[in-house]
């Protein structure tokens, strides 16, 4: 394993050429990824979306560190993924909340930065930006909806509110990145959207650069500013879409033609990743 980042790779920029994943071997082997090129700007909000099976939660994988990649090189603002990880410059909301039980909400919240206090001159030191002002955690937490629920316990929360919590506890640690892997797909549409605009008012406050997996063709045009579009067998990018909707992005702004000719124009990408016809495309 090299914790040396590729040549050129940049402070600003999450950088994937030409990686590759296989799980297994002879008969068994499983080619996951076979070169995937990405490049995430600094404070970018980038969704990656594709049918099951086709590599979004392996690609999110590689850029926290969790996997290597095969072949190929991965880069997090001019660091390996795995420096990026030990630095805590990296964040990650699953898709069940995995609260610690016998803490409150606000103890949940703030529990990481707790255990981090070293990460700031580490990440100074690798990626050369000064590290963001510790945020306030009951701001936060009112600016999810969650002002009334400091001192409940998880158990006393809905399905909702334990995902606002551990968005919350997230962007507490300041990371450079925070990769959502379906965070939201447990939850009824309704409660998805109202999620959806606190996490963009979240998000748009701290300048975070945001990673986020989704099956939802309007989730993922609501939140980015750019939809990767994924095809499996193997996984591989077949799109990638700017979205230039204005911000903010209010629950109204479903209902506009404009935000339906991307819902439309992402589809027509995903029926051509179905239909194994690769074509790289920006919108």
């Amino acid at each position: 394993m090299s914790l040396l980042p590729p040549t050129g790779s940049s402070p600003d920029t999450i950088a994937i050429s030409k990686a590759v994943k296989i799980y297994g071997s002879g008969p068994d082997q499983h080619v996951a990824l076979n070169g995937v090129d990405v490049s995430i700007e600094r404070g970018q909000f980038v969704s990656i979306i594709g049918p099951s099976g086709c590599g979004k939660s392996t690609l999110l994988r590689l850029i926290a560190g969790l996997e290597e990649a095969d072949a190929g090189d991965v880069s997090v603002f001019g660091v390996t993924p795995e420096r990026a990880c030990a630095a805590k410059m990296i964040g990650l909301v699953p898709q069940t909340p995995a609260l610690l039980p016998w803490l409150d909400v606000l103890g949940n919240v703030s529990l990481p930065a707790k255990i981090n206090r070293g990460a700031d001159r580490r990440r100074l030191s690798l990626a050369g930006h000064n590290a963001k002002p510790a945020p306030d955690m009951r701001d936060l937490l009112t600016k999810a909806g969650l002002g009334d629920a400091f001192k409940k316990l998880p158990a006393q929360l809905s399905g909702g509110m334990q995902q606002r919590t551990a968005i919350v506890r997230a962007f507490g640690v300041r990371p450079d990145v925070l990769l959502m892997d379906e965070p939201f797909s447990a939850l009824d549409e309704f409660t998805r959207e109202a999620i959806q605009g606190q996490l963009l008012d979240i998000w748009d406050e701290q300048n975070t650069t945001v990673v986020f997996v989704t099956h939802s063709v309007s989730e993922a045009v609501r939140l980015s500013d750019k939809v990767l579009v994924m095809s499996a067998g193997p996984g591989r990018v077949t799109a990638s879409v700017d979205i230039t909707l204005e911000r903010p992005r209010s629950e109204a702004m479903l209902k506009t033609a404009e935000f339906h000719h991307f819902e439309d124009t992402i589809r027509d990408h995903l029926q051509s990743a179905w239909r194994q016809n690769p074509v790289t495309t920006a919108a």
